[in-house]
């Protein structure tokens, strides 16, 4: 394991684990509970790097590539479904937990999910709910939650966005994802100081493996909702205050709200709040999990949850 730091940022700690087929690559920064970051789209360890470092003053902030992506890539080709990348976590948050990390507590662990981290994060409520105490289930994109004729149709939305990325490439996939996800590249709110990653050959890279494969796991993917109303794991639906009420990342966490009888967290930003809004997010993170005291960062007006169903 290896450590960095940079002025004002916490120490990141950089390890793998040895998975089925692939050494997942991860860091870790700040002391306490652990919580484990699963990002959204094509995010890697890094992507949110803003966010995990105003966690890290509460918590053991837990980042990782998924599999496939940047450092995480796996020796052979192997079909990847949502159980694979839910697995992948447990084993992680095991291997956290069997490092011998300082400074890392005994509380159960707590999950932020975003996006298809939230699908992610389902599964472990569901499948391994002895692994988690609280899931932040943010936006999940999880047709199944829906009634089957709307399912249907955001399913078709995404095969739509994956045959323009097999037939035109990543770059021309990029306008009808976002439109599907409700994100607009070209008025992208974000807080001052936030800094977005760069559209580099890394990041490409992700985004050709999230439209590739990814994309085919999350329509092929099923959870059974009764297991997911039943699991004793704390399940946090939220969404981005920016985001359109009509789009179905939106209406799966509404959903996913009405079936766990919980109420909807409206956090800062949009889809891509994580990133576009990190300080107002911690914020509304820790708040969400009753440890806000005004460390998170300077999130300004609405740097906390909000809670309504909408």
């Amino acid at each position: 394991m290896t450590s960095s730091i940079t002025e004002h940022s916490p120490v990141r700690r950089r390890a793998t684990v040895a998975l089925p087929g692939m050494d997942l690559y991860y860091e870790t920064r700040g002391s306490g509970p652990l919580l484990l970051i699963s990002e959204s789209g094509e995010g890697d360890a890094d992507r949110s790097s803003m966010l995990a470092d105003r966690l890290a003053r509460h918590f053991t902030v837990v980042t990782y590539d998924r599999r496939g992506l940047s450092r995480s890539m796996p020796l052979e080709e192997r079909p990847v479904t949502i159980e694979t990348h839910a697995d992948d976590a447990v084993r992680l948050i095991d291997a956290v937990r069997d490092s011998g990390l300082g400074g890392l507590t005994e509380e159960p662990a707590v999950m932020l999910g975003c996006s298809i981290g939230a699908v992610i994060g389902l599964h472990v409520a569901v499948e391994h709910p002895d692994r988690l105490a609280t899931l932040i289930a943010h936006e999940p994109v999880a047709p199944w939650l829906l009634p089957d004729e709307e399912a249907a149709l955001h399913r078709a939305e995404l095969q739509h966005c994956q045959d323009v990325f097999h037939a035109q490439g990543w770059r021309a996939a990029l306008a009808p994802m976002a439109k599907t996800l409700g994100i607009d590249p070209s008025n992208q709110q974000t807080e001052p100081d936030a800094v977005l990653p760069a559209l580099d050959d890394q990041r490409a890279m992700n985004f050709s493996r999230f439209l590739g494969v990814d994309f085919s796991a999350i329509a092929a993917d099923r959870l059974d909702p009764a297991k997911l109303r039943e699991t004793p794991v704390r399940i946090l639906p939220a969404v981005g205050g920016l985001t359109p009420q009509a789009v179905f990342d939106r209406r799966c966490a509404e959903r996913l709200a009405r079936l766990r009888d919980v109420q909807l967290l409206e956090f800062p930003g949009g889809h891509n709040g994580n990133m576009t809004h990190p300080s107002a997010y911690a914020n509304a993170v820790l708040a969400a999990l009753g440890r806000a005291d005004g460390t998170g960062g300077d999130g300004g007006s609405g740097c906390g949850a909000t809670a309504g169903l909408r």
